[in-house]
């Protein structure tokens, strides 16, 4: 089957090799360095999937029509890249894997003839050398959306290589996944790795500070968190009301469940990369649905602001100075 994927990072590179080394005709969308060395050399897939090297055509902009077509760009290039590969998408099937809640409104304004479904990448995946990606947890991927005939398709491809599972209720789970996307942020503005962040006792603090945030906006706007990553409604609940000392349980459960290798997170990959961060469709959204339903967001505010300063600055902030800001902020 001839797939396209639009933008070959960290996620859309690991399913591009996935799929390319199943037999499937795969075509990726890339730029700079990491275009050159996927057209010299492949993609290279390393960790918890098994070591392999994949052969795809590459190019900035699709050259050819698609059966199925895959979006796994930030989610403020969606729209951009959608547009510029609008001649080879057509009604073809579309998958948007991606962070923050409007990407299937947004690949359908884009694209108003495909088909598309969203899906929500649970693995971690490093993109941080050209033409690289390394799998550090090896967690399922999620597809839903109304278009079932579109999601069984998506399914029915993707499930001989990597782990998929069907979800009803897709927005509620992409609220849940926005919550457990909430642990990117901190890394980015210290350089720190996740786990190193989250053994931060001050840092940890913060990051429940904005976890519990995110429930009571979501609350706040009649959201209903589905399970996911062992999270749902009644966890998320219990973890915005508990005391401190029982709510910190749920960052260090994630810890634990990240394994040994360091996890970078996605946004401070983008820095590490010097590209534009999507913390504004992360914290970001936490922030705006903080405003649509009248619940106070001073933590997640803090670290969106403090994200830009690391991306205008170049430098990462000390610890020391993210808790003493978190606590004049709150």
């Amino acid at each position: 089957m001839r797939i396209a994927v639009i933008g070959a990072g960290a996620v859309g590179g690991a399913v591009a090799a996935l799929l390319a080394g199943a037999g499937h005709e795969v075509e990726v969308t890339a730029r700079g360095a990491h275009l050159d060395a996927i057209r010299e050399r492949g993609i290279r897939l390393r960790g918890a999937w098994g070591e392999a090297i994949a052969a795809v055509t590459a190019a900035e902009r699709l050259s050819a029509p698609a059966e199925l077509v895959i979006v796994t760009t930030k989610a403020q290039d969606a729209v951009a890249a959608i547009t510029d590969n609008l001649a080879f998408v057509g009604d073809s099937p579309m998958l948007v894997v991606q962070n923050g809640l409007d990407g299937i409104a947004n690949a359908r304004a884009a694209a108003p003839g495909a088909r598309v479904v969203g899906g929500l990448a649970m693995f971690a995946a490093s993109y941080l050398s050209p033409g690289e990606v390394t799998i550090t947890t090896p967690n399922p991927t999620f597809i839903g959306g109304d278009d079932d005939a579109a999601a069984r398709e998506f399914e029915r491809v993707l499930s001989p290589v990597l782990p998929v599972r069907r979800i009803d209720d897709f927005a509620s789970a992409q609220w849940t996944k926005l919550l457990i996307n909430q642990v990117n942020a901190l890394p980015a503005v210290t350089g720190l790795s996740v786990q190193e962040v989250i053994s931060h006792s001050g840092l940890r603090r913060v990051l429940v500070q904005s976890m519990r945030e995110g429930v009571l906006a979501g609350h706040a706007l009649g959201v209903r968190f589905a399970k996911l990553g062992g999270l749902g409604d009644a966890s998320l609940s219990a973890f915005a009301r508990a005391p401190y000392w029982a709510a910190q349980q749920l960052p260090l459960l994630m810890r634990r469940r990240m394994g040994a290798v360091p996890n970078p997170g996605s946004t401070l990959q983008s820095i590490r990369r010097d590209q534009p961060s999507e913390i504004d469709y992360l914290n970001g959204a936490v922030v705006a649905a903080g405003e649509r339903g009248g619940v106070a967001t001073p933590i997640n505010a803090l670290i969106v602001r403090l994200v830009h300063e690391v991306e205008s600055s170049k430098a990462f902030v000390v610890p020391e100075v993210v808790v003493a800001r978190a606590a004049t902020a709150s």
